[in-house]
């Protein structure tokens, strides 16, 4: 597995956070997140269903006006970068709450959703199973 520079372990299945994160979660065992229908090397034991994690944020006059730039002059959004970046980490911790809750240590099939709910404002929305796996 390789380490990237927020400290997740990276390659069919990520950990979310660094061990001070993990730590912080209170869940004992690392929870493993994954795209795929189970957890490569291990065996899913217990099923707990879907759990969520989602997250609504709007925009702000600072990146609205480098926005406005960046579109007259091209280039990257990053303050939109940014803004996607936290909210996608937002919605994956609530969703690994709420599996902790029910007693998993594996979250599978794991995917991502955006959607805008407001002028200005869009929603990340984070969905998996919640299982426990041995």
């Amino acid at each position: 597995m390789a380490i990237n520079s927020n400290n997740y372990f990276i390659d069919s299945t990520i950990i979310i956070g660094d061990y001070n994160n993990v730590i912080n979660f209170n869940i004992g065992e690392i929870m493993i997140i994954t795209t795929l229908e189970a957890v490569p090397g291990k065996q899913i034991e217990i099923h707990y269903g879907v759990v969520t994690g989602s997250t609504v944020r709007a925009k702000n006059a600072g990146r609205d006006f480098m926005a406005g730039l960046k579109n007259i002059f091209g280039g990257e959004l990053k303050g939109y970068t940014q803004l996607l970046e936290e909210s996608r980490q937002e919605a994956m911790r609530r969703m690994v709450e709420q599996a902790q809750k029910s007693g998993a240590n594996a979250i599978v099939n794991v995917r991502l959703a955006t959607s805008s709910v407001a002028a200005g404002a869009a929603e990340v929305f984070a969905y998996g199973t919640a299982v426990k796996v041995i």
